[in-house]
């Protein structure tokens, strides 16, 4: 059994898997909890003692520094990180230099693939926005990344010195007051911007791809996309456990 480990923007999530598929329960912490390394060193004691541990990395260094600290002082093993290549389990990335695409987004295309969805559209929403086209052949046809509508609110508050708020708005297409309005305009934006962009992959892939909505915040986010869409979550450890499972074959 692998332990596999999701070292995302705000939190680390982590589950086991047997071969190729995730079997386990999706455990979380996010990394500004109290006493991160001590709780994390109590859930991996907890844990069967895993074969081997894998891990998918877009955290800073320094968080990365932390996990690794507490699998080798508890689990006595040394972790292997996942890295993007040019393909990955039948997944070919469109970038002109791979290593470049972000694991989680080709980690992702290869779950969504393994899961029997491509042709697909990836919306995958945390830190940030990202979308990915994958055809029916396993090709990565490029994608596009925006700040989610949380961090837009954000930067907006950060840029404009007379807008401030006093709560979280709602969102609404007819807002009347400041925290509704900056709440609605980046949630619609955001939804806008998916149901753009699977309009356009369409015609890219020569066919209608299925929409596959990933990330915390994706439950929200298909509230506000008209059209049908696929909830598809742990999409990260899912494709990690594919691609655990295929280099151990390869070994």
């Amino acid at each position: 059994m692998n332990l596999l480990l999701d070292l995302g923007n705000t939190r680390l999530k982590w589950t086991l898997a047997e071969g190729a598929r995730v079997r386990g329960a999706v455990g979380a912490l996010a990394w500004d909890t109290p006493d991160f390394e001590s709780r994390l060193d109590a859930a991996l004691a907890a844990l069967p003692p895993p074969r081997a541990v894998h891990m998918a990395v877009v955290a800073a260094a320094a968080r990365e520094a932390q996990v690794l600290a507490c699998v080798r002082r508890v689990l006595r093993i040394e972790p292997r990180a996942q890295h993007s290549v040019a393909t990955l389990c039948g997944v070919h990335s469109a970038y002109r230099e791979p290593a470049r695409l972000g694991i989680d987004r080709l980690l992702g295309m290869v779950a969504a693939r393994g899961a029997g969805h491509a042709p697909c559209v990836l919306a995958s929403l945390g830190t940030a926005l990202t979308l990915d086209a994958l055809d029916a052949a396993g090709r990565h046809r490029g994608g596009l990344i925006v700040a989610s509508p949380a961090l837009m609110q954000q930067a907006l508050l950060g840029a404009a010195a007379r807008v401030s708020v006093q709560s979280v708005g709602r969102v609404v297409w007819m807002a009347d007051t400041t925290e509704d309005a900056l709440s609605s305009g980046a949630w619609l934006a955001a939804a806008a911007l998916v149901e753009r962009f699977s309009e356009e992959s369409a015609q890219a892939l020569d066919a209608q791809p299925r929409l596959l909505l990933a990330g915390g915040d994706a439950p929200r986010l298909q509230a506000l996309v008209r059209g049908a869409s696929q909830l598809f979550p742990d999409a990260v450890l899912r494709g990690l456990a594919i691609a655990a499972d295929a280099q151990r074959d390869a070994d």
